[in-house]
This record gives structure tokens, sequence and C-alpha cells, in this order.
């Protein structure tokens, strides 16, 4: 769907990026349009090859489709301020990151790098079929935990709200604006030393 938002939203770069970075962005307003398994099950693939040390893979994630209790569980320990949005998105997925190596139980310091890098993956697999994402940390880690019966080396890093593009228009303030207004980034200067 091209919206008005889409527009606004692609990147304007100084060098030519791939267009899945170009095109991709957080998105507020979701359709009604559900996810099926085999879409998620393509998203959550796409995720499982990013890279990570040791092939460990310390990633998990936990999805819930609107409509079933497992949403519920998520989005009631989502923050007031990502409540009112979140309530269209057709999925989350809650993005864990396993803190210990599975061969000697060690803590291992690279798992939230790792799993940073398999939501980039999820981010852009999901682009590409069409499915908009908005990561969030606005959530309570303590109550999402406790909701979904994780161990203490079960980490909750971040929730995804997943879903297909609707019309920014359909938002309340202040998500309407955020929805329209373009995005940015620092200059390459500031950031490459």
């Amino acid at each position: 769907m091209t919206t008005q938002a889409t527009t606004i939203k692609e990147a304007q770069t100084q060098f030519p990026v791939m267009d899945l970075i170009r095109e991709r962005w957080s998105a507020r307003s979701f359709s009604e349009q559900e996810i099926d398994s085999e879409t998620m099950n393509t998203i959550l693939e796409g995720a499982s090859w990013a890279p990570s040390a040791n092939n460990e893979q310390p990633w998990q994630f936990f999805v819930a489709h609107k409509n079933t209790p497992a949403f519920d569980l998520v989005w009631e320990a989502l923050m007031p301020g990502n409540q009112p949005w979140t309530q269209k998105a057709a999925a989350f997925v809650v993005s864990i990151a396993r803190t210990e190596f599975s061969a000697n139980q060690k803590p291992n310091a690279y798992a939230e790098h790792d799993l940073g890098l398999a939501n980039a993956f999820l981010i852009l697999q999901a682009r590409k079929l069409e499915v908009f994402t908005h990561i969030m940390a606005g959530f309570e880690k303590g109550k999402l935990s406790e909701n979904l019966g994780l161990t203490p080396t079960q980490k909750p890093m971040t929730v995804l709200a997943l879903g297909y593009l609707d019309e920014a228009e359909k938002l309340e303030e202040p998500f309407r604006t955020r929805e329209l207004t373009p995005r940015n980034r620092k200059p390459l200067s500031e950031i490459v030393l």
C-alpha cells in the first residue's frame, strides 16, 4: 500500500543504499489484515540466519498474534505511550536474549548484540514481505518476564509490533504527526571516526 507516510518516510540517503534499508521505517498505523503463519515463519527464518558469536544464536522469539491471550499478555506489559497505537498490530514478537552460552552456562557478553543483529534481519525480512515493524523498548521487563514465564537467563530486550500498513490519518495524536514526520539521521561526519 502506498500512502503519504511511505513517501515521507523513505530515507533520503547521501549514498545509494539498498531499497530495503531506505524503505524500512517504524510504522504505527496497522490495518486489520492478519499475518498468516507462512509469512510469520518466513520472517522468523530470516532472523535465524543472523551472525552470532560462536554461532550460539542466543535469541528466542515469543510470537503473539492478535486476538489471542498471548497478545494480551504482551500488550498489558507495554508502557502507556505504546498501548494506544499497538492495539491494531497484527502480532507482537518479543525478542529474548539467552544470556548464557549453552555449552558451559557461562555468561555470553555478546548475546544482546547478537539478538540485535537477529532483530535487524527480522525487520528487513518483514519489510521484504510488505510487513511493517515497530521495535519498542517501552515495556515493563519484569512484568513481561513474569507474564511469559521467562527464566533469569532469558532477558526480554525488545517488543516488535508487526502488521500491514494502514493510513496515518487513522491514528490519534500525537501518533498521527509522528507517522507523518520525515525521518532523519546524523550525517556520516558525526558517526564515522
